[in-house]
Parts: C-alpha cells; sequence; structure tokens
C-alpha cells in the first residue's frame, strides 16, 4: 500500500485476503514469559518434548492448555534433539596387508542355498588367501560355532596355524596358535 499508493480494499483484494482480517488486531495475549520459560526448560532437558515439559510448567504453577503449549512450542522452533546416531572410525582404515606366503591369511566364507523341497542348507569355504586353494568346504544345514571351529582344527593340524583369519571383512587375529 505505501510503495503503489493502493487503497487497503484493492491491496487485500490483489492479497487475496478480506479487508476485515487485515484491519482485525490479535486479542491473543503475548505470553512472554511463558516462551522464555518454556526456552530455558527445554534448554536444560534437551530430551523432553512438549508433552513433557508441560508437566513440568504444570509443577511449577503454570496454569496453560496443552494445545496452547504446543502451538508456542512449534512457534519457538524447539524440537526434541535427536540422539547421535553409530559412532564411525575417523579417518581412513589401513589397507589390509597381503599375504606374502602360504598359511599366513585363511579366509571365511558362508554361503547358503535351498532345496527344492525348501529345505536350506549351508556352505563354509575355507580358502588359503595367498595360493588360492580351497583348504575345506564344509556342507550341512546347520553350521555350529563349536563345528566350524573343529573344521579349523583338523585343518591347522595338518597345515599349521595361519597368522589372521578373516571372515567377510572381520580381521581376527587373537592368538590362534592356543
Amino acid at each position: 500500500m505505501t510503495e503503489k499508493s493502493y487503497n487497503q480494499r484493492r491491496a487485500c483484494a490483489l492479497a487475496g485476503i478480506d479487508p476485515r482480517v487485515y484491519r482485525r488486531g490479535s486479542t491473543k495475549p503475548a505470553d512472554i514469559k511463558l516462551r522464555e520459560r518454556l526456552k530455558e526448560l527445554s534448554g536444560e532437558r534437551r530430551r523432553f518434548g512438549y508433552r513433557r515439559l508441560h508437566l513440568l510448567l504444570g509443577r511449577e504453577g503454570w496454569q496453560v492448555n496443552w494445545k496452547k503449549l504446543y502451538r508456542i512450542y512449534r512457534e519457538e522452533g524447539l524440537t526434541v534433539r535427536k540422539r547421535g546416531g553409530r559412532r564411525r572410525a575417523i579417518g581412513t582404515r589401513a589397507p589390509m596387508a597381503i599375504p606374502q606366503g602360504p598359511n599366513q591369511r585363511w579366509s571365511l566364507d558362508f554361503v547358503s542355498d535351498s532345496l527344492s523341497d525348501g529345505r536350506r542348507f549351508r556352505v563354509l569355504c575355507v580358502i588359503d588367501d595367498y595360493s588360492r586353494e580351497c583348504l575345506a568346504t564344509l556342507v550341512d544345514t546347520s553350521l555350529s560355532g563349536q563345528r566350524v571351529g573343529r573344521e579349523l582344527d583338523s585343518i591347522a593340524r595338518v597345515r599349521g596355524y595361519p597368522c589372521m583369519v578373516v571372515s567377510d571383512n572381520v580381521l581376527c587375529r587373537e592368538n590362534l596358535a592356543a
């Protein structure tokens, strides 16, 4: 209205609002003290949402409807702080050393499939990474950890223990000879 020198009726028609809406002043109280206290509480209690803050305000003597509190909570831009995600390793990982001889690194890989009648089976492949030799292939419907350990021990009796064992990018170096 000040820029184009339009009267109130024409400016409201261009904006698509009724002139009575433009003229009408708000009768709602400003709630400045409530807004300040709500900000303080949400700063102290970062994991509390508007419902818990409503309870805290009620204990302090504030008589406020939860719907009004929710509206103020949203107007102030308050939200519950999200928890941090999974911590990831910082920096780059050192590349895995390439084995320089046999029996330095073995790889374990589990493969599963199903028979024509629907029964599932699993296959454990143990491979020497240097020579690419398949040291063992164990097939069964269920492979327990004890059974895998027995199989690795039987291979180690013939070939000796490896320096490390890798399974699905998980490196195991802990006392393999023990």
